[in-house]
């Protein structure tokens, strides 16, 4: 590719919209532009190695036998309303002006759909779908360039089984095909448990990438591997031990308190002696939450608890419901549900809200003073946590998704009739499975982990191009013809090549472009070189350089491609 005749527009600043790297470097380097919050277009380069990464996808895919589709982006809503999820994804499905069409944000309804009455027989089974397409989601605060996006491309593949017992074959199938994609993609990657959200179903796992961008938060033990996302992530906090006679219940007077933390200053108390309460509903009803101290609710484990999904209470639901505002509800008296986290278990002489304005009770024995106290796991592990496999501590940080597989079972297939007979001649929905990869989300994850100060640094298996030709003072007719050829013998050896041919380009430019382009390989052709009948090689991410012989070029590209 001759970049005097390609679309390349890199950027010399810092576009002041971009934050994290893969965000800025994609913007300098000319692989995308922006057309509106949340929506890029993909430039020649950058698309080309859009390609290369949905080349990897369907090479992995159709290894496991797969079979790739092409479904539309836009879909009769009716399907999606048979099985509840207008509902479930509210305002992030884009709706058309009619209302009778949405733009899909995923297509586990339409590959269902064409499963109806088609797979028919257990003999039909299993089978795995996929295809790569445009996908579209409503975001409130598109950020993060291509990662968080509201269109974007994604794979996404539906195994349909006989029994959970095959779906198990096609999860695990689907399992290492996504280990072999992102490792094929030069990109260090961990997986973890994590929750199923709006796509429903039992087991789930996330393809994680660490990074300060991402919008999960993981619990992950180095020494054991163990890791979680913080919507399900267990661990073993520091023990808490209540100490001394138990006292009755006594009331205190506590003017303008409303937090933990002024309740311990205003006692002169440690936090460990508080229990926090959290009013949710669920089904229209209302229920107790009791942290110890300032642990979180964690909401989706509170869900998992409940069986529902659930909200906070609204300032002026409170009132009513306990006869307090935040800040001074409490369990004792309370009528409705209460349920505790378990590091509240055991524990005694507790100060915690009186449900009165301005009051707190203490000497609180939840299991003695509370009537049908529940005991579950709800708080949000935190860093510094024992890890619940070994014991070693856990660390929580920030990173972001690059796939995600479920068991979906039988959700869909109930949803919209899709049945088969099995050998006993007797009708039951297929046994489901969805997995996703985000196209554009792998490209912008590689350049998190692979990019330095002068721009990003490429792969050679993971690359737009294998080398960078550049000419340096190209009016000269010695540096032109010596290049020309150069550019065509390295294409004619199998080399993808970009070339810049650019007449008016300055050298200091085009070093500084390359660099932010970052292919493996950098050839420069140069007249003072040229004296002495040789070019200048570079390794991009090593940043070695050295002078070679124009006809020990060859062999020297050939070591140098062996070694990166």
């Amino acid at each position: 590719m001759r970049i005097s005749k390609s679309f390349i527009p890199t950027l010399k600043e810092v576009p002041t919209d971009a934050v994290i790297p893969s965000h800025v470097l994609m913007l300098r380097a000319g692989l995308v532009r922006m057309l509106s919050a949340g929506i890029y277009s993909f430039l020649p380069v950058g698309y080309k190695m859009v390609k290369k990464v949905s080349d990897i996808i369907r090479e992995e895919m159709d290894a496991i036998g797969g079979q790739e589709f092409h479904l539309p982006a836009l879909n009769p809503k009716e399907i999606w309303e048979e099985t509840g999820r207008v509902e479930a994804f509210g305002d992030t499905m884009f709706h058309l002006k009619n209302r009778d069409y949405v733009l899909a944000p995923t297509h586990e309804e339409i590959m269902t759909y064409h499963s109806k009455g088609v797979l028919k027989s257990y003999k039909d089974l299993p089978q795995i779908w996929y295809q790569i397409q445009t996908k579209f989601r409503n975001e409130a605060r598109p950020r993060s360039g291509v990662i968080r996006g509201r269109q974007f491309l994604m794979k996404d593949s539906y195994s349909f089984d006989k029994s959970f017992e095959a779906l198990d074959e096609s999860y695990d199938l689907h399992d290492k095909a996504y280990r072999k994609i992102f490792e094929r993609c030069g990109i260090d990657f961990f997986v973890v448990g994590a929750s199923s959200g709006a796509m429903g179903g039992s087991k789930s796992e996330e393809f994680m990438v660490q990074s300060d961008a991402g919008e999960d938060t993981v619990a992950h033990c180095k020494t054991c591997g163990y890791a979680a996302n913080v919507e399900v992530a267990k661990s073993v906090p520091a023990e808490v031990k209540s100490t001394g006679d138990k006292k009755e219940v006594y009331e205190i007077h506590t003017p303008n308190v409303k937090s933990i933390d002024e309740l311990c200053e205003f006692l002169s108390i440690h936090e460990q002696e508080t229990a926090k309460s959290r009013v949710y509903i669920v089904d229209d009803k209302p229920v107790l939450i009791l942290m110890l101290g300032n642990d979180e609710v964690n909401e989706t484990k509170l869900e998992s608890v409940l069986g529902a999904s659930v909200r906070p209470g609204h300032p002026e639901e409170l009132k009513k419901i306990t006869g307090a505002d935040a800040g001074s509800i409490g369990p004792v008296g309370f009528t409705h549900r209460i349920i505790a986290d378990e590091r509240l278990k055991g524990l005694y002489n507790l100060f915690s809200g009186a449900n009165k304005n301005d009051y707190h009770i203490g000497g609180i024995d939840l299991e003695r003073d509370v009537t049908d106290i529940e005991f579950a796991d709800l708080r949000t592990a935190e860093t510094g946590e024992k890890c619940v496999r070994c014991g070693k501590e856990i660390d929580v940080f920030k990173a972001i998704e690059l796939g995600h597989i479920f068991k979906l079972g039988t959700k869909y297939s109930e949803g919209l009739g899709a049945n088969f007979l099995d050998e006993s001649g007797i009708a039951k929905p297929l046994v489901m499975g969805s997995y996703g990869i985000g196209v554009e989300r792998v490209l912008a994850c590689y350049i998190e982990q692979n990019y330095d100060e002068k721009g990003i640094v490429w792969k050679k298996e993971f690359t737009p191009f294998d080398i960078q030709l550049l000419a340096l003072n190209i009016k000269k007719d010695a540096v032109r013809e010596v290049a020309d050829k150069l550019y065509d013998d390295l294409g004619d050896k199998g080399y993808e090549v970009l070339y810049d041919d650019r007449v008016d380009a300055q050298a200091g430019f085009k070093f500084n472009d390359a660099d932010l382009m970052g292919v493996p390989i950098q050839i420069v052709v140069g007249e003072r070189n040229l004296k002495e009948n040789k070019v200048e090689y570079k390794v991009r991410k090593t940043g070695e350089r050295d002078l070679v012989a124009i006809d020990e070029l060859y062999s020297k590209i050939e070591e140098l491609t062996s070694n990166l």
